[in-house]
């Protein structure tokens, strides 16, 4: 799943963004933008290779193609909580090293083994499992590095940077995929992937990262060493919990999940799921469904440039992130309901942008509220929920939408959907916690 009005600065704010002050807001940290550069680029060979083993999977039929998508979601769903106790007890960057030399031994090997064998459905639903597997660990870490690698002032920016770079990947990924399947296959997807995945390793070897801020025991809450007892399964479970409890007994943690959990299942089957079915049945063509799909992507990268460019100014942290997401989620539900109602492809096309544009606002607001508010011996634990939270209810909504749409056409669960993300807004924006935030 995850502007400006409502964050509007000071009357101190307004003069330094009038003056040379400024064009002098300081650059991200150089360790920050070399480890983006590098997970951008795994980013685009992951959505290449996603492509790859998408189209491989269709071969075997649409049930098979969905199954392994669902293998995918249903071990990084299981193993998520526990991928953010590791992290936090080992360190986010020990995680991802180990993630990447994971993935780009299984990368080599689905390679070596499609170019030996094709693409038969076994093979398949293992890569789909070993990718699962290593996001439940890799996401909660990789969420957590930009708390460690930028001040707190600069990190609506860096997410907002990252956000940028990751529409970015998703948009170019598809077309890469299609042009590596259409030279080499599903084993030249692989390759690349690979090498991106080194690529990664490289840059995260040299990266500095000394994470003065993590507790040395980051998490156990139970004064134990961490040793090589038996109890170690019952231990990380205890840590996962732990990070359950914190998350939910903190006002403001606790109001931002449901809310990130609330558009997740809201806004993001509305352009995967519902908008290819509302454009097949309007009989507008696959065209005019990729282009509302494009709408909505170029939407979401436009505001996260807009808000890497602006940032929240030197050593202040941003105003009013909670009632902007809650503004950009209603923003995201007025556009969802002009695709309900949208009687020509250019108005969807329309819906789509103004979806796409209020869901970036969302994010970008959101997802620095969340990663400033976790505590430091928790990070990838808040990380890890929120992947949860949003998996979560977007496999319960995906479902249900899909048997709605089935009877009802798609138009009914678009409207549904629009209905809820507007009213998930308007009930952030009544939330003195959020607003407050």
């Amino acid at each position: 799943m995850t502007t400006t009005g409502s964050l509007a600065p000071d009357a101190d704010a307004d003069a330094d963004a009038a003056g040379p002050s400024a064009a002098a807001r300081p650059a991200l940290p150089a360790p920050y933008l070399r480890w983006l550069a590098g997970a951008q680029l795994g980013a685009l060979g992951d959505a290449a290779l996603a492509f790859a083993l998408g189209w491989a999977a269709a071969a075997h039929g649409g049930a098979a193609a969905g199954l392994v998508l669902t293998v995918i979601t249903v071990a990084r769903t299981v193993l998520v909580l526990v991928g953010g106790a590791v992290a936090d007890r080992l360190g986010a960057r020990r995680v991802m090293l180990a993630g990447d030399a994971v993935m780009l031994a299984a990368t080599l090997a689905l390679a070596a083994a499609a170019g030996l064998r094709g693409s038969p459905l076994g093979l398949l639903l293992l890569a789909a499992l070993v990718i699962g597997v290593v996001d439940a660990f890799y996401l909660p870490a990789s969420g957590s590095m930009p708390r460690l690698l930028v001040d707190g002032g600069e990190l609506p920016r860096a997410l907002a940077l990252r956000q940028a770079g990751g529409q970015l990947a998703a948009l170019l990924g598809a077309p890469l995929g299609g042009a590596l399947v259409a030279a080499g296959g599903l084993p030249a997807a692989a390759l690349v992937d690979a090498a991106s995945f080194a690529v990664l390793l490289l840059v995260l070897l040299l990266l500095p990262v000394s994470d003065p801020r993590r507790a040395p025991a980051a998490g156990s809450g139970t004064g134990k060493p961490a040793g090589n007892s038996t109890d170690e399964p019952a231990r990380l479970l205890r840590e996962a919990a732990a990070g359950v409890r914190l998350a939910t007994g903190d006002r403001l943690l606790r109001s931002a999940l449901l809310l990130a959990g609330a558009a997740a299942g809201a806004v993001l089957p509305v352009v995967s799921l519902l908008g290819p079915l509302l454009a097949r049945a309007a009989g507008w063509g696959a065209g005019a469904a990729g282009l509302v799909a494009g709408a909505q992507g170029a939407g979401v990268l436009v505001v996260a440039v807009l808000l890497a460019r602006r940032g929240a100014g030197a050593g202040r942290p941003p105003r009013g992130a909670g009632t902007g997401a809650a503004a950009g989620l209603c923003a995201a539900a007025a556009g969802i309901a002009l695709l309900a109602a949208a009687p020509v492809p250019a108005a969807a096309v329309i819906g789509g942008l103004l979806t796409g544009a209020g869901s970036g606002l969302f994010v970008g607001r959101l997802g620095p509220l969340v990663l400033g508010a976790a505590p430091d011996t928790h990070l990838s634990r808040v990380q890890a929920l929120l992947t949860l939270v949003q998996s979560a209810a977007l496999v319960l909504s995906t479902g249900a939408l899909g048997l709605l749409a089935d009877t009802a056409g798609p138009r009914v669960p678009i409207a549904l959907c629009a209905l809820a993300a507007g009213a998930a807004g308007v009930l952030a924006l009544a939330s003195p916690v959020l607003r407050r935030a």
